[in-house]
């Protein structure tokens, strides 16, 4: 069937540079050349002493690196150094050895055409890395100071994510198709293998899920395709803080859907269910180099506020208390110089104020009772069009039977669990929204 939402046309993936690239291979040799230089006019130095007694090394070898994080005033990125001999507790020579390490794997690779990701790089040499953090952040670091890609580099992250929609299909440079399912989850390639994708059907609206559970559990209800939702959908998960192949087809998704799909977020109601939808939507500190690509802006946050839970039914004693961390990430997320929408700083004071946190399990459990016909949202009727969709207020979960569940032979009551009831009634909202704009 072909589609109308991509004129029946298959989206290409935007493709980095060759792999193997002489400009790859020049910056990381580059690198090694100036430390070699160094560390010979170190020795220089040594040589040319006519005093035999110690005496401290006179020179520093030093190289520059990126620093991902900060910024200048203009945003241009900023510079850090790595610097032998310094004082430290573990030996000042490990970083040296550590960079090395993962320029040598990467210099490897990109000769060879054989990716590696970062995974192999660790495992090559466990003791001297000691972390998977420590090769992460230098994987990024060196693609930041070449102000290349990290496709570029031949290096690839593991793949996490999960997509579930029989309407999307993957078309992989090996020539391979892939046709992920309603009802199951299915690993989302990695961008670089990704040649085009093309939707079999016209999809309605996307749905991004924070957690695996909660995204297993939409499944096993085929979301998707449910009867009671406005046409097909599409759920993507990222397990938490997504992962490059997540993000990237989620930018994909949002830059080649109309803006009558909507593209929304089921998150926690807390500081780090928040943090996360900030990284799909404005992208991480840690590559503000790559946001460009990976940050979709269009995504907006369905829920879960933990100010609309009282009409639900939901006490404020069946929350969860917040924790020094959770309130450090509250306030962390406050004093960030970016501007971040009016109803998410709102929903951190209210979680600062009461104390409590949402998370979405909390809608397993919910008062089914105060649901049908009576529950309404306050995002549903927000005034803020920047972040909720504008629909009549006192919108309330429809009283709905699927035909996959067993009907009561008792009195009429509402066979959807609170959860699935909840995501019906807001993407129902935010799909009529999106239509009528």
């Amino acid at each position: 069937m072909d589609s109308q939402i991509l004129a029946s046309e298959d989206v290409e993936i935007e493709e980095d540079d060759e792999l193997g690239s002489p400009d790859a291979i020049q910056a990381m040799e580059n690198m090694a050349i100036s430390f070699l230089k160094q560390l010979d006019q170190v020795f220089d130095d040594e040589s040319s002493s006519e005093d035999d007694s110690p005496r401290k090394m006179s020179s520093i070898i030093r190289l520059q690196l990126a620093d991902r994080i900060k910024r200048t005033q203009l945003g241009i990125t900023d510079t850090k150094y790595i610097s032998y001999p310094r004082k430290c507790t573990m030996g000042s020579a490990r970083p040296f050895a550590q960079l090395f390490h993962v320029l040598d794997s990467m210099h490897e690779s990109v000769v060879s055409s054989v990716p590696v990701t970062k995974r192999d790089i660790y495992y090559k040499d466990v003791p001297l890395l000691k972390t998977q953090r420590v090769v992460d952040n230098l994987v990024d670091d060196l693609a930041a100071t070449f102000d290349l890609e990290r496709s570029q580099l031949n290096v690839r992250a593991t793949s996490k994510g999960l997509i579930c929609s029989s309407s999307l299909t993957f078309h992989l440079n090996s020539g391979t198709t892939l046709c992920p399912s309603d009802t199951d989850g299915f690993l989302i390639p990695v961008g670089e293998d990704i040649q085009t994708f093309s939707l079999t059907e016209e999809i309605s609206w996307v749905l991004i899920v924070e957690k695996d559970a909660i995204f297993q559990h939409l499944c096993r209800f085929q979301l998707t395709k449910h009867p009671s939702v406005p046409g097909r959908g599409l759920m993507i998960t990222g397990k938490g803080y997504p992962d490059m192949a997540t993000r990237h087809l989620v930018k994909t998704l949002s830059d080649n859907l109309p803006s009558s799909v909507p593209i929304m977020a089921l998150v926690d109601g807390d500081a780090f269910g928040i943090d996360i939808l900030s990284v799909y939507k404005y992208g991480s500190r840690a590559l503000q180099h790559e946001n460009f690509k990976l940050a979709a802006e269009r995504i907006k946050w369905l829920g879960l506020w933990s100010s609309e839970l009282a009409p639900l039914g939901i006490d404020r004693d069946a929350l969860i208390p917040i924790s020094k961390h959770d309130e450090k990430k509250a306030f962390e997320m406050l004093r960030r110089p970016t501007n971040i929408p009016k109803k998410w700083r709102k929903e951190l004071m209210h979680m600062l104020h009461s104390r409590r946190k949402a998370e979405i399990e909390i809608l397993y459990t919910g008062n089914a009772d105060a649901s049908p016909a009576s529950a309404t949202f306050p995002g549903v009727s927000s005034n803020d069009p920047s972040e909720t969709p504008t629909a009549a207020s006192g919108c309330s979960f429809p009283e709905l039977a699927p035909d996959h569940l067993p009907r009561s032979s008792g009195p009429s009551i509402n066979l959807h669990p609170p959860l699935l009831q909840y995501l019906i009634t807001k993407i129902t909202s935010f799909v009529s929204s999106a239509n009528n704009s």
